[in-house]
């Protein structure tokens, strides 16, 4: 196949430059975009700019592996729990932890209506219960689940919407 020899050095460093940062091999990658291409030449034929089209291919394999990570919860069939002792965390971690946990309730806080009760509420050190929640916030304890729901979807919004994508070629906004 003429195609693949021609695209196999742009494949390759496309995948190079990329692969990393987004947490995979770039072998893996690489699979990934081939398996792409010869899905879409069996389905509409070679793409008429194939260099062009192997860009995308390799960004939007990219996007799906950066979402998949951003998901998936490791799973370490050997640990059984918390380890006895309290481990000793290093000083930076601590730092971020505190970080994270302050611009979380600060964007709680500029949530509209009830969502900043509510979230604060969940978010609580004492981790009350939905019955006592619910008397706090004087709600009935059925409608919490909802409210919660889309409380949380506002603040995935505004988080989202907070956080500065990279434009093309890696410049800030």
């Amino acid at each position: 196949m003429d195609l693949v020899e021609e695209l196999r050095p742009l494949l390759a460093a496309e995948a190079a430059a990329e692969a990393y940062a987004a947490g995979v091999e770039p072998a893996e990658l690489e699979q990934a975009v081939w398996l792409r291409l010869l899905e879409r030449t069996q389905n509409t034929g070679p793409p008429p700019e194939p260099a062009r089209w192997l860009r995308g291919a390799v960004r939007a394999e990219v996007r799906g592996a950066r979402r998949r990570a951003r998901r998936e919860v490791s799973y370490d069939p050997v640990d059984d729990g918390p380890p006895e002792g309290p481990e000793p965390r290093p000083a930076e971690q601590a730092v971020l932890t505190a970080e994270t946990r302050r611009v979380l309730r600060a964007a709680v806080r500029r949530l509209p209506g009830r969502c900043p009760r509510l979230l604060g509420a969940m978010l609580s050190r004492s981790d009350p219960t939905y019955r006592e929640i619910a008397g706090a916030l004087e709600m009935s304890q059925g409608s919490l689940g909802p409210v919660r729901s889309r409380c949380l979807g506002c603040l995935r919004r505004m988080l989202q919407a907070e956080i500065a994508a990279p434009e093309p070629w890696g410049k800030e906004r």
